[in-house]
């Protein structure tokens, strides 16, 4: 076998001659005939290829500059000169000690005590925020199952002549089984858009719905037929699942398939053949569009596209749609899209002028599941950064009436409570006699607050004062119960006269010292004008009516006064229509979404009903029943207390208040310094206990917020988690700036007991943790891919300085004790002074008065959308302390991801020499012929260029890129198997620099992946 030349590099010589290489005593005797040896020449032999792979170390490493002190090379230097072949044995003992400890030292799997505390430090805490989030402060899902017999039909005719994408996506047509199965269109065009990898099929609950309400309810009622009520045609768009979260371009190309359906959609009305409305109504020139998740932002860019045409939408429904930002912000066109939009929407409002504003017809509603929702943030759904409150909203569905529950990001499709009431808010807006197909704008937005709303909001419009006295009602002198000014009604049965009976409570004069408001509960449902319940509540004042009249003025006429010669005359207006749905409260309640009849609720303040003199409860029972009502005029000022508590004392002491014996049936909270959505709290209601008897109810309570809207009922209520999507982190500003009132506690207890009630508000330190999960969740990917950045630096740093690419690990541990430390204390102080900026902005937007505002162009926009974009994302100084939280847990993560990797190449490593492995069998001369080197042969430039230039080219054109990387993953994978091996075979300090950087480059790539 030829021996290498004489003038090679000594550390290629000594490298051969450690591995594969034969030793000088085997090369003589290569082609020879083999002398057996006695045990004493093995032995011998064996030494002196001990020396010589001992001397090239040291020769190697005496010119390979390394992290050993000077005074331990010298003596490596001292020993090296001093031996030769006949070392003795002491010495060589003493070189492979010192060989074994410079092992050891570069090795990547060591860690120092400092890693060791941090990492245990890391874990603790992210472990705490994932316990947390999975167990603490979770609401409690309520949906029940819902049921439909679907058929589809595929829209065959919607082929390339009418969009190019013909070929990838797909337009149904639903229709419910045994209810309507004809394929011809006969209603009012509703577009369902799935979201992100969503089925077509998910249209099916919603649809199904519509069908059977429409077939059972809706065709039987004369009045809503005349009015324009109609079916609804649901149309369903298969987008073969494609992902849209992650990638603009395919949400451009379905807004723009969606726009090309609409024109298909509408066509079909015109065609004889296809239609089967009546004769008398207009083809319809516009299409209702339902989205959920990124359904909801294709259905908003659709109107930002070229081939938008133009009023064909003015209607969208979202649902769990994330509309505020992207949900994750990694593709740079998902992002710019979303920029698009958002900005397009923007200034169409901004303008001042309705001619102006191509969206001004166009409504606008977002409905959001809530904390249970974990796919997205609901804090993204909100539109108040979008639209302004005269064209939409964002509501939580536990708000919703008769829905009450949270949902998570699928159920808000199938959930039985909410599907109902979309439908029917849905029916109610349609006007099949208009061309639009709906109600004008304003009528729809009051639709919708009515079905989505609580009633109880501040912008909520009374229908009272609109209505005119429908109802005659004729009392008895004397037979008839009036209430003194002031006193509190309560009647714990119904029924107890036999006979039907009015009690009237008169109604402060206006110019009553306070602000009084009118509060009735009860557990009966209140009568309609046509209604047969046995309970009414009506606003009267006195008519003298000449006798004979009442039947040309009043649709009713309600006569209580039997057979007396002397009665009074009211003319009165029914309020049904204000009733308030409250969830029932009994000792015996668990949840609010329970299957049981709600409770009534009025609230009107003494401005609205002013015009009246007298409050009439009628009790139309004539047989004792059980049921209760309460009712009083109280004053609004004395029920409502204001805990101004700062934030500090908030979380150290909490807040306790005592609601007096002598109180009104209803006692609103407010604590102003409660905004944040990343703090959880617990609320604490003392057991309520009456002086004679069982209260009526069991304490109920509301919380609520006003922008969103957002509202949690908790019934029956003694201990309860208390968490809010209120100021948000990566929030884009408002789009008209609103004064923030914090959290509101509405709470309703039976005043008659004479007891008073405490209440113990205290904050959820561990339950808050969880809340950082679903709203950092990006940044737990970014912090890591900071410090891998900086470890990668230092890597750098010293092999530009010593030579030596040194392990992860070891480049982590130098950077926790400077670099690492130094970088977020710096990123602290500048997310406090981001903060204390935005909120210095907000503070003087919001006390602007109307003069600063005076002039202005009102196409311009003051305000800056983009302000909360940067590192935490908060406008709260509050939290600066989230950054060094978050780089604690990114070392952690990024030492057991470094870890972790180490232990995947060792096994794939390990698993590449059992595939290479050569077997014992093979000849004596295949065995001594040297195997190659293991290297990786550097490619030439030109190569390079080539081949980069190819892999642009197909991952602009054909190839997603995020494949490609991932591809690039796997061959880093595979290299860093390769380089292990080389490491093991070889234990040279080129073969650990390459190994180290070539693990270091991998755990970057991993973290872009992420």
């Amino acid at each position: 076998m030829p021996r290498r030349p004489s003038d090679a590099p000594d550390e290629v010589q000594d490298d051969d001659r450690s591995s594969s290489a034969p030793s000088d005593e085997e090369t003589r005797e290569v082609g020879m005939t083999v002398q057996p040896r006695t045990s004493r020449e093995v032995v011998e032999l064996d030494r002196r290829k001990s020396e010589h792979t001992l001397i090239a170390e040291v020769r190697r490493h005496s010119r390979t500059p390394s992290f050993e002190t000077s005074a331990a090379q010298e003596s490596l230097d001292q020993i090296a000169s001093q031996t030769d072949l006949k070392t003795s044995d002491a010495k060589m003992e003493e070189l492979a000690n010192t060989r074994r400890r410079r092992v050891r030292l570069r090795s990547p799997w060591s860690s120092s005590l400092l890693t060791l505390l941090v990492t245990t430090l890391a874990a603790v805490t992210l472990f705490s925020c994932l316990f947390s989030f999975v167990s603490r402060q979770m609401d409690v899902p309520g949906c029940r199952m819902s049921y439909m017999r679907p058929a589809f039909a595929r829209l065959n005719e919607f082929d390339t002549e009418h969009t190019r994408f013909a070929s990838k996506y797909s337009l149904y047509l639903y229709r419910e089984g045994g209810v309507d199965e004809d394929t011809r269109v006969k209603g009012v065009p509703v577009l369902f858009i799935p979201g992100n990898a969503g089925s077509y099929k998910q249209v099916r609950p919603i649809a199904a719905e519509a069908a059977n309400y429409f077939h059972d309810v809706v065709q039987h009622d004369s009045a809503a037929m005349d009015a324009g009520a109609s079916s609804v045609d649901f149309f369903t768009a298969d987008f073969n699942e494609d992902i849209t979260a992650f990638h603009g371009q395919t949400l451009l190309d379905q807004a723009e398939y969606l726009n090309e359906a609409i024109s298909y959609i509408l066509s079909l009305y015109h065609d004889p053949s296809r239609s089967m409305r009546a004769s008398g109504l207009p083809d319809p020139s516009s299409v209702i569009l339902v989205g959920h998740s990124m359904g909801g932002i294709v259905a908003r860019t659709m109107l930002t596209m070229p081939n938008y045409q133009s009023n064909s939408i003015n209607t969208i429904i979202t649902m769990s749609a994330p509309h505020a930002r992207p949900p994750v912000a990694f593709d740079g066109d998902i992002v710019r899209a979303y920029q698009r939009i958002n900005d397009y929407w923007r200034k169409a409002y901004a303008q001042k002028w309705a001619n102006n504003n191509p969206l001004w017809h166009v409504t606008l509603i977002s409905v959001v599941g809530g904390g249970l929702d974990t796919m997205i943030p609901s804090d993204y759904a909100s539109i108040s950064s979008l639209v302004p409150d005269t064209h939409g909203f964002t509501v939580f569905t536990s708000s919703v009436p008769h829905v009450w529950t949270g949902m998570d990001h699928q159920a808000i499709l199938w959930c039985d409570q909410f599907r109902k009431v979309l439908i029917r808010a849905l029916m109610e807006v349609l006007n099949s006699k208009r061309p639009g197909q709906t109600k004008p704008r304003a009528d729809r937005m009051r639709v919708f607050k009515q079905w989505f709303l609580t009633g109880m909001e501040s912008t909520t419009e009374k229908k009272l004062p609109q209505q005119k006295p429908t109802t005659l009602l004729t009392l008895e002198d004397g037979h008839n119960s009036v209430m003194p000014q002031g006193e509190r009604f309560v009647m714990r049965t119904l029924g107890n006269t036999n006979r039907a009976k009015a009690y009237l409570l008169p109604i402060p004069p206006h110019a009553t010292p306070g602000r009084k408001r009118f509060t009735l509960l009860t557990d009966q449902q209140l009568n309609s004008p046509e209604g047969s319940k046995n309970l009414q509540v009506l606003l009267c004042s006195v008519f003298p009516l000449e006798m004979g009249q009442s039947a040309t003025l009043f649709t009713l006429n309600m006569d209580l006064s039997g057979d007396g010669s002397g009665s009074t005359r009211l003319a009165c207006k029914n309020a049904e229509a204000d009733v308030i749905s409250l969830p029932a409260s009994t000792k015996t309640s668990r949840y609010p979404f329970e299957e049981v009849a709600p409770f009534s609720y009025l609230e009107y303040d003494v401005d609205v009903i002013s015009e009246h003199q007298l409050v009439a409860v009628v009790d139309k029972a004539i047989t004792p029943t059980n049921g209760w009502v309460m009712a009083e005029f109280s004053d609004r000022a004395a029920s409502e207390v204001r805990a101004n508590v700062g934030m500090l004392r908030l979380l150290t002491m909490g807040v306790t208040l005592q609601l007096p014996a002598q109180r009104g049936l209803t006692t609103r909270i407010k604590i102003p310094t409660i905004q944040s959505a990343l703090l959880a709290y617990r609320i604490h209601v003392g057991k309520q206990r009456c002086n004679d008897g069982d209260p009526l109810f069991a304490p109920l309570l509301r919380q609520y917020l006003n922008n969103p809207y957002e509202s949690k009922f908790f019934v029956n209520v003694g201990v309860a988690d208390l968490n809010l999507h209120g100021i948000a982190p990566f929030m884009p500003s408002p789009l008209r700036q609103q004064s923030s009132e914090g959290l509101s506690l509405e709470i309703w207890s039976d005043p008659t007991c004479g007891m008073p009630i405490d209440i113990t508000l205290e904050a959820d330190v561990f339950g808050s943790l969880g809340k950082l999960v679903v709203r950092y969740r990006t940044v737990f990917a970014a912090f890591p891919l900071l410090v891998v950045a900086l470890v990668l630096c230092k890597q750098f740093s010293i092999y530009d300085t010593a030579g030596t690419f040194i392990s992860f690990a070891e480049a982590l541990d130098l950077c926790l004790r400077q670099s690492i430390p130094l970088v977020f204390i710096a990123l602290s102080i500048f997310a406090f002074s981001l903060a204390r900026s935005s909120s210095s902005q907000d503070h003087r937007s919001s006390s602007s008065s109307g003069w600063s505002h005076w002039g202005r162009n009102s196409t311009e926009s003051a305000v800056d959308y983009t302000k909360n974009d940067l590192l935490l994302g908060s406008p709260d100084p509050f939290f600066w302390f989230l950054v060094p939280l978050f780089g604690l847990v990114s070392v952690g993560i990024c030492v057991v991801m470094n870890y972790t990797l180490m232990t995947l190449t060792h096994i794939l490593s390990m698993i590449y020499d059992l595939v290479t492995f050569r077997p014992a069998w093979i000849s004596n001369e295949d065995r001594r012929r040297p195997a190659p080197p293991m290297t990786f042969a550097a490619s030439s430039p030109g190569r390079r260029i080539l081949t980069a230039s190819v892999l642009l080219f197909l991952v602009s054109t054909i190839i997603p890129y995020q494949f490609a990387f991932l591809v690039a993953c796997v061959v880093q994978m595979t290299t860093c198997t390769r380089a292990l091996k080389l490491v093991r075979e070889t234990r040279s300090n080129t073969t650990f620099n390459f190994y180290n950087y070539a693990h270091s480059l991998l755990v970057l790539m991993i973290w872009f992946i992420g």
